[in-house]
């Protein structure tokens, strides 16, 4: 992978964020976006909590799903799209903080599956703390427009 990603990919990725409405009803960002990886930001509120304050593990889910994902369509061509095969997901803290980051990676990249992983930190004046880690596969589709 290149270090510097190319701006119609770099757009492509942002209107496919802007399209996930579910991102928008949690309040989640899509804040750094470069050759294989992102970061989603996600301010800690009330209505992500569960039942004892912390950020829901669904959620925490939502944001590693979609910030692995986005890293992964950094690096197909213009015109294709990505979608989650499949992922795991280790929650290994409660999911605590002012907000929770989301930082996704490509593992390995490939014409017809991507690997992807993605930790999630909750962030606490200033310190991160890992509460999930996930790895992912990706398919990417060909000649499939996003809605």
């Amino acid at each position: 992978m290149t270090d510097r990603l190319d701006p119609q990919i770099m757009d492509a990725v942002r209107a496919s964020f802007a399209r996930q409405n579910a991102m928008g009803l949690i309040r989640a960002e899509l804040l750094v976006i470069a050759p294989g990886r992102t970061e989603i930001h996600l301010p800690h509120w009330q209505g992500v909590e569960q039942q004892h304050g912390f950020v829901h593990g669904g959620v925490v889910g939502m944001i590693a799903d979609s910030a692995a994902g986005y890293a992964a369509m950094t690096t197909v061509p213009q015109g294709a799209s990505v979608l989650t095969v499949e992922y795991k997901i280790n929650l290994v803290a409660p999911a605590v903080g002012s907000k929770l980051i989301a930082r996704g990676t490509v593992l390995r990249p490939g014409r017809t599956l991507i690997l992807t992983k993605a930790e999630v930190f909750g962030i606490d004046e200033g310190r991160e703390k890992l509460c999930a880690v996930m790895q992912q596969t990706i398919m990417v589709m060909y000649g499939k427009d996003e809605k």
